[in-house]
């Protein structure tokens, strides 16, 4: 039952995640008057297919492992294009339309993972208080006297690295899990902050983390565990309930994923300069898990874990990699800059070294799961 459930929640990821991204580039295409040839999701042999008065065809395939939309486009060998129809093709739009349909998909998992996580806050959220247990000794935190019990109700980030916290300029913490991102964002960015804290007494006071005191992230270091400040474990009786209105929701919401999003880079630029492991790199097994086990636990963790993996794959589309979205940008650059296209040539050269690059990182990735997961 639970390999069922796995599946099926895997299924879902994956088929929610590509529509919505394929989606993007359809309804921009649509709006700037390119037409679309198919919609697909999914690679291989068609299981269902349907012809639209519009004469796109939306294709269900057999392998849910990604998908595409293709476009009327005169650089398309296989495409006869009459004189008629280059007013609807893509490589005949302006330079700004073109860049804007390719963009739109990533665009389209950001705008994804708001709605989602707004809709967590607006059914309201049980959240983990931002309550301290003691620190690991000789971390940052047990050095400034943080105390187990104390709790985190505001946070500021240092104008620079070795100056003072603002008098009344702390953001609120409503929860732990609003606090581990924004500790991950100083961490990362590699930025000093203070937080005001409240003792189980009731005295209220405020402790200072300089970025020369706080460990530089690695590959083999946990800068949260040298940090030192951790939640404090609790039962679920004394969770609080974050529940906002549908505004506020949104505004916050949008926030998250601009958080998220920020770490995320930083934690994938860190891939190329040696920071981040690339035994983190996780692959469809490790995907199918997290899917499976979010969905056991509720529509909730579900949609959150569909919300960050939505960020994700709008990152990793926007990467200047050729086959990605952000080769296509970094042609468009080009034809910004230089004033001409990058031959059709040069093009499919670039993208069998994306191409190799992709399944490098693939491979990679999936020998990742299978030594996670199949080692004894």
């Amino acid at each position: 039952m639970q390999a069922l459930i796995t599946l099926a929640a895997f299924l879902v990821t994956l088929g929610v995640l590509v529509s919505f991204h394929e989606f993007g580039h359809f309804l921009a295409a649509r709006l700037c008057g390119v037409r679309v040839l198919r919609f697909a999701v999914g690679f291989g042999k068609p299981l269902f297919t349907y012809v639209a008065k519009n004469k796109t065809e939306w294709v269900l395939a057999s392998i849910p492992l990604g998908g595409y939309v293709k476009l009327l486009d005169g650089r398309d060998r296989q495409q006869t294009i009459t004189t008629t129809d280059q007013l609807e093709a893509f490589d005949c739009k302006p330079l700004w339309q073109r860049s804007l349909i390719v963009a739109a998909g990533p665009f389209a998992n950001f705008f994804l993972a708001v709605v989602l996580f707004a809709v967590i806050y607006v059914s309201g959220a049980p959240q983990l208080p931002a309550i301290l247990k003691a620190p690991p000794e000789n971390s940052v935190a047990a050095k400034l006297g943080v105390l187990e019990g104390d709790r985190v109700i505001g946070w500021q980030r240092l104008p620079s690295p070795n100056s003072v916290p603002i008098s009344g300029e702390f953001e609120p913490v409503p929860s732990w899990n609003a606090l581990r991102w924004i500790l991950l964002d100083a961490l990362t960015a590699e930025s000093g902050f203070s937080l005001e804290m409240l003792s189980p007494s009731g005295n209220s006071y405020v402790k200072t983390f300089l970025a020369s005191d706080m460990a530089q992230p690695g590959p083999e270091n946990d800068p949260m565990l040298a940090l030192g400040v951790l939640p404090q474990p609790l039962p679920l009786a004394e969770w609080i309930n974050l529940k906002l209105g549908p505004v506020d929701a949104i505004g916050f919401a949008a926030e998250r994923v601009w958080l998220i999003t920020k770490v995320s880079v930083r934690l994938m630029a860190g891939l190329f300069t040696g920071n981040t492991s690339l035994k983190q790199l996780g692959g469809p097994f490790s995907i199918a898990d997290m899917a499976g086990k979010s969905a056991q636990v509720g529509w909730q963790p579900f949609f959150a874990f569909l919300a960050l993996m939505s960020i994700s794959i709008g990152l990793l589309n926007l990467l200047p990699f050729p086959m990605l979205d952000g080769g296509q940008l970094l042609y468009d650059a080009w034809e910004l800059v230089a004033g001409k296209r990058l031959s059709i040539s040069v093009q499919e050269q670039f993208q069998k070294v994306g191409f190799l690059l992709l399944i490098s990182l693939s491979l990679l990735a999936l020998f990742n799961d299978l030594q996670r997961y199949f080692s004894p």
